[in-house]
């Protein structure tokens, strides 16, 4: 390594030592699924990492990775405007004690309340929208009416000092622009990634062919697209297994009757299997993976599907499109089209060749762009910038604010 190389990288660790950044997440198990990968990248460069999170069943591992946690009184998915100024009080207060240097908001609902509890305090703060959620996905008069008001809210917070939107996809950067979010403002980084190490490729399974579907069972995931469409591939004669592993959300306005998935289970050729924490033994079951989805961020069950070598189904919409790329490892359908997702799945079904040369291509896809070594990089050189940018915030705002203290 070159001097000058070499004194710019001890002069950036030497900035991060001691720098806070406190990630706020409306879920302990979302931290922990979807943004651990980040947390290490964070804490490996130098950051102290604080979680602050609504606790379930948590807390244990969050503080054996050596991050400070911090439980929350979060109400997700309240529309109760008590709730809601409940927990950005709660927030507030957090980040008045703490005083971190960057706060990275998890999710659309976190980046509006840790956005409002943040205001007029000298911090940093990335919001990180993964995907844009039922406002944004759902033509119904709720989510038109929801999809106003948070854009008006994303318009005002995403432009004040200080503050960048993180996104996963073009797409969703293209949908802030859209309502008057800066350019300047918007940063795309792709998820978080997957240790290609951990999920190493996996060989087809013996048996019938099987699909696999990972995700809650929402209306907006296509769950129901998918079991209609399984049962059309199979009443064509193709044998083919479905597996689906995921749970509903009450949270969710979109989420599916725990009737209907009861109903699901009596169906041929399906297994509901809930929840699934072993991820690899899910995936060593299948041949396929399928999504058919209405909008993603960047759809975590297909990141890794892509990493074991499996080859995927799923929808032409954005998130999907950044890991499912058309002829490359993937073959992409128009959402809600039960005749289109039927005639992929039962292509691949049929044709074992075709599944080999998706799969393969999709973990060269993953090691090269999506490992989450890369991805981990990316996030440590944007929080530097940020980090370096926050010291450029008005004076009157630091100093008003260290005063009432």
């Amino acid at each position: 390594m070159s001097g000058g190389v070499a004194d710019s990288v001890r002069g950036k660790a030497a900035d991060r030592a001691g720098r806070t950044i406190v990630y706020l997440v409306s879920e302990d198990w979302y931290f922990l699924s979807h943004r651990l990968p980040m947390a290490f990248a964070a804490r490996d460069a130098g950051y102290r990492v604080h979680v602050a999170t609504r606790v379930t069943s948590g807390a244990a591992e969050i503080e054996r990775h050596g991050f400070v946690l911090h439980p929350v009184h979060w109400q997700r998915g309240s529309t109760n405007p008590v709730d809601t100024i409940a927990v950005i009080r709660e927030v507030r207060a957090l980040y008045r004690s703490l005083r971190p240097d960057i706060a990275h908001h998890v999710a659309l609902q976190p980046s509006i309340v840790g956005s409002l509890a943040a205001l007029g305090l000298p911090m940093a703060r990335l919001n990180a929208l993964t995907g844009l959620g039922f406002a944004f996905t759902s033509g119904g008069i709720r989510a038109r009416m929801l999809r106003a008001v948070l854009s008006t809210l994303l318009s005002v917070l995403l432009r004040r000092p200080g503050a960048i939107a993180l996104v996963q996809n073009p797409d969703d950067r293209d949908a802030l622009r859209s309502i008057g979010v800066p350019a300047a403002r918007i940063e795309l980084i792709p998820g978080s990634g997957v240790d290609t190490d951990e999920l190493s490729p996996l060989p087809e399974p013996e048996g019938p062919v099987t699909a696999a579907f990972v995700g809650r069972l929402l209306a907006d995931k296509g769950i129901r697209s998918l079991i209609a469409a399984h049962k059309q591939v199979t009443g064509r004669g193709v044998p083919l297994r479905l597996l689906v592993a995921g749970s509903d959300d009450p949270a969710n306005p979109a989420s599916i009757p725990p009737a209907e998935i009861e109903s699901w289970k009596a169906l041929p050729d399906v297994e509901i299997l809930g929840h699934v924490k072993d991820i690899r033994a899910l995936w060593a079951r299948a041949h396929i993976a399928v999504l058919p989805s209405r909008r993603e961020g960047l759809p975590k069950s297909l990141l890794e599907a892509a990493a074991f070598g499996r080859p995927i189904v799923a929808t032409d919409v954005p998130g999907c499109r950044e890991i499912a790329r058309q002829n490359v490892n993937a073959l992409l359908v128009p959402p809600d089209d039960t005749d289109a997702l039927a005639d992929a799945l039962g292509a691949l079904a049929q044709d074992a060749p075709l599944r080999h040369r998706l799969g393969a291509a999709g973990r060269r896809l993953v090691e090269d762009e999506l490992s989450s070594e890369r991805i981990g990089r990316q996030i440590v050189a944007l929080y530097d910038r940020l980090l370096m940018n926050s010291r450029h915030l008005p004076a009157a705002t630091v100093s008003s604010e260290r005063t009432s203290r």
